[in-house]
């Protein structure tokens, strides 16, 4: 009778240990989930702030022409002599 009591109260030992263990690997990974919590807002907020800044970019940029035609009607009334002069 004593033996399966050293018995039992080895295991409430042991227990009582791991109790303890996953109570603190508990609260280290409480810790992690926050800071990752703040890290992934900090991220989401500097990847919106990039994507206004590209789409701003983009809207900036000037459309390119429809067709060939408007190549020719931009930039064929220019004459540019010095290029004339090169090629003859």
């Amino acid at each position: 009778m004593i033996s399966e009591f050293h018995q039992l109260s080895e295991k409430i030992r042991l227990l009582a240990e791991l109790t303890q263990s996953l109570r603190l690997e508990n609260k280290e990974l409480r810790k992690n989930v926050a800071a990752l919590t703040l890290q992934n807002t900090d991220l989401t907020r500097r990847i919106n702030t990039a994507h206004q800044r590209v789409s701003t970019l983009l809207n900036k940029i000037p459309a390119p022409p429809q067709d060939d035609h408007d190549l020719v009607q931009n930039h064929g009334s220019e004459h540019d002599d010095a290029h004339d002069e090169e090629i003859i």
